[in-house]
């Protein structure tokens, strides 16, 4: 039987099903016992230098705390940020370009695209190349826009651009030639002769990872897929082999997190690393999804605070959105991401003084190590984690105990950056939080109000370690409604694996304009693209009775230069069926811009993309109630000690594992338990909800 059949079939020889991200401060961990429903969570430190020895070792504290040995694992599906830091440290390594003689300078010329737009400059330099000028090549060839042949591949020329990077000792290779969207063969061709040339050269081809028009998006797509190539093939080629050590003889089955929402077998995704550039962001997104749905809130906006960053997204209708339109650094890349907007606010951002003498906070980070003043690893300034110590609004550990920290380290720091900024010790701490907030509110904001939604009209989730740490304060930037913040919140996005299906998307460009759109050919391409995606499904061990396929595509009105997405319906490809995919997309373009020209002649629609996404569902794990609180809130007071809530005040700390559904709390308090704690600010108060969630509304106020 394939190995990955166990995972999918309920035929596995375990019944642990395992979730491990891994952040920039801490690995997360949760284990689900599918006999009992069960659930386990645990963090421990990560391991920046090789990222797989915290996985490993957040694999073993959950078996031994569990009491299970690695027999008893079913699958592990993980969250890894290998890509993504690769490419925030802008280590895309050497790589070489090959594209269509005459097209050279595509990454040159690229788009007029100011981000940000020019604020006080005068001048707009845009960012440096993923690869230099003089490692470009050509080759000649030619094909026309529907993939037709206007002049032959050209061996010679390939030859002659394979030997000039075998001589430079460039062996990772991007390729993308002009319009193989349509037709895939030219790219072939050339890397059949990059590997008779050079058998161990790591090729990309761009008919492979973007099949969709638009050469520079495509251009990056490739490139930045063929630099993670190496890098995450090794680290999970390092996981692999290690958990093979723990159950010598069997196979674990092992899922990588996909940026759209999606894992994929880790024998499978080397070939595809680009998709995992937002592995950990999406996860958590989709477990904060399920979890705010199940408490009654299916539209909501999620904050998910680590210790390097913070991520935040929108759900409406229990569904995260997708976007083509991301970006990983100054990366574009055009694959199908769930629509997360990232910052440098999280636990460990360092708080700094500007040339110009003015406070700011990150996105420079102490991360694990050496972390926060406070960690005595070695830090040297003063960390958002470590502002929030000073004020008391964390204890002295992390993690139950596990990890003490030192708050006359934090405090001695953080009395330095006061005196250079003229401030009080409080206000230079309360300083850093204040501006962490903003930076996460204009995060929301972006992720909200720039798509044309009201923040106001959204809850929001917080999760990861320092998620909730602010939630009060965004509350009263943005005017929420409400704050919901989950059992175990650093270990949303770990929880968030366990409850993703397998998700293999496929694209092909057809551009057509509606009034002539040829039926035939999208039905054939439709048949091509679900095609591929149920021979995806069937190499991930599904059996066809439970694939599931979704069509969308993109469309604009004639002249515009992007498209917007919209669902299409299943059945029969008719002129009916054509005509409610434009009816749908009249109405999304209204819904995102405020017109349409429905019923317009002079307007007409043009489709552009057609895609289709095939699912393999996995069962998740049941969200239970917990027990009516039994006795007064008093039986979770821990103690009372001076918070800092722009003034000194005495707040009462609680133990959020006594605290029962209907138990609240009215701030000044803070409210504690292993891996996060919430302050609750004067004027608020939190709720325990039937299934353990906490639920921050201001005093008053309905939950």
């Amino acid at each position: 039987m394939n190995p990955e059949q166990q995972i999918h079939t309920g035929r596995a020889t375990g019944h642990v099903r395992i979730g491990v991200d891994t952040g920039g401060t801490f690995t997360d961990i949760v284990a689900v016992d599918t006999i009992t429903g069960a659930l386990a969570t645990t963090k421990t430190p990560s391991t920046p230098a090789n990222p797989a020895e915290g996985f490993l070792t957040g694999v073993d504290k959950i078996l031994g705390q569990i009491g299970a040995t690695p027999a008893d694992i079913e699958s592990i599906s993980h969250g890894t940020t290998v890509a993504t830091n690769q490419l925030l440290e802008g280590k895309v390594g050497d790589l070489g370009f090959i594209t269509t003689e005459g097209f050279e300078f595509v990454l040159e010329i690229a788009r007029q695209s100011v981000p940000d737009g020019y604020g006080n400059s005068y001048f707009w330099v845009k960012p440096p190349r993923i690869v230099p000028a003089d490692r470009v090549r050509t080759v000649g060839g030619r094909l026309d826009f529907r993939g037709n042949e206007i002049r032959p591949f050209d061996d010679e020329s390939a030859r002659a651009a394979v030997e000039a990077f075998q001589a430079e000792g460039i062996t990772t290779l991007g390729v993308c030639l002009l319009h193989s969207y349509a037709n895939d063969a030219h790219e072939r061709a050339m890397r059949d002769v990059i590997w008779e040339i050079m058998p161990e050269a790591v090729v990309s081809l761009s008919s492979q990872v973007l099949r969709e028009y638009r050469e520079y998006e495509r251009s990056m797509t490739t490139l930045v897929d063929a630099s993670v190539k190496p890098k995450v093939g090794a680290y999970v080629a390092n996981i692999s082999a290690r958990l093979a050590e723990l159950d010598p003889g069997r196979h674990i089955p092992f899922s990588i997190m996909r940026s759209n929402g999606g894992v994929l077998s880790a024998e499978e995704v080397v070939h595809q690393p680009i998709t995992t550039v937002l592995s950990g962001p999406a996860a958590g997104a989709l477990g904060a999804a399920v979890i705010a749905a199940k408490a009654g809130y299916p539209s909501v906006v999620t904050c998910d605070g680590g210790g390097t960053s913070t991520d935040v997204t929108v759900i409406q209708d229990s569904q995260p959105s997708l976007t083509t339109e991301g970006r990983v650094g100054p990366y574009p890349s055009r694959i199908p991401m769930i629509d997360v907007v990232t910052v440098g606010a999280g636990g460990g951002s360092i708080g700094w003084i500007s040339p110009e003498g003015t406070l700011k906070v990150g996105p420079q980070s102490a991360g694990a190590d050496p972390g926060p003043l406070c960690y005595r690893k070695g830090g040297t300034e003063p960390t958002i984690t470590d502002a929030h110590l000073v004020l008391g609004r964390i204890p002295p550990h992390l993690l139950g105990g596990e990890i003490p920290l030192d708050i006359e380290a934090a405090t001695s720091g953080m009395t330095e950056l006061a005196a250079k900024l003229d401030l009080e010790l409080e206000a230079c701490a309360a300083g850093i939080l204040e501006i962490s907030a903003w930076n996460q509110a204009n995060a929301l904001r972006q992720v909200t109000v720039k798509r044309g939604l009201d923040v106001r009209d959204f809850p929001m989730v917080t999760f990861g370690g320092s998620g909730s740490l602010l939630a009060c304060r965004l509350m009263d930037i943005l005017n929420l409604p409400a704050v919901l913040v989950p059992p175990n919140p650093g270990n949303v996005s770990a929880y968030g694996l366990l409850t993703v299906d397998v998700r293999n998307d496929y694209v092909q460009t057809y551009v057509a304009r509606h009034d002539s759109l040829d039926l035939g050919a999208v039905d054939a391409i439709y048949a091509e693209l679900t095609g591929k995606a149920a021979e995806a499904l069937r190499l991930e061990g599904f059996a066809d009775s439970d694939h599931v396929f979704e069509r969308t595509a993109d469309l604009r009105y004639f002249g515009q230069a992007y498209e917007v997405r919209v669902t299409c319906p299943d059945g029969e490809i008719t002129a009916k069926w054509a005509d409610s995919v434009e009816a749908a997309f009249h109405a999304a373009h209204h819904a995102l811009y405020g017109y349409d020209f429905a019923g317009r002649t002079d307007q007409p629609v043009e489709w552009v993309n057609l895609r289709a996404t095939g699912i393999g569902p996995i069962p998740r794990p049941e969200i239970r109630e917990i027990p009516v609180a039994a006795g007064d809130v008093a039986s979770a007071v821990i103690e009372t000690r001076r918070v800092f809530y722009d003034s000194w005040m005495p707040a009462t700390i609680y133990d959020r594992a006594k605290l029962g559904a209907g138990h609240r709390v009215s701030g000044p308090a803070v409210v504690q338990e292993f891996g996060s704690t919430v302050p609750v600010h004067p004027g608020f108060a939190a709720e325990i909800d039937r299934f353990g969630n906490l639920i921050i509304t201001r005093e008053g106020a309905s939950a």
